[in-house]
């Protein structure tokens, strides 16, 4: 029998693509297999590879300012468009 050091087609665990048991081991713990350096959730990952928003607008959107694009962080804007009106 033989055993394979990668897997046949990548596996998705935690949104992240994992090819053999070591990356599985490091998205279970919410590690980037590619930068495992980066700790969890990417807290040591260097400032180039900082989450940046997914979309830019530019024209007249680009004038609306939103919390996110004045340096807020993606928690402190959560529930700001919460409409509880019945």
């Amino acid at each position: 029998m033989s055993v394979s050091v990668n897997y046949p087609s990548p596996v998705m665990v935690n949104g992240y693509s994992c090819k053999n048991c070591t990356d599985v081991d490091y998205a279970k713990n919410h590690i980037d297999p590619a930068h495992p350096k980066d700790g969890p959730f990417g807290i040591d990952a260097k400032d180039a590879r900082r989450q940046t928003p997914a979309v830019t607008f530019g024209g007249v959107l680009a004038a609306a300012v939103s919390p996110l694009a004045q340096g807020a962080t993606p928690s402190a804007t959560q529930g700001l468009r919460l409409d509880v009106s019945v």
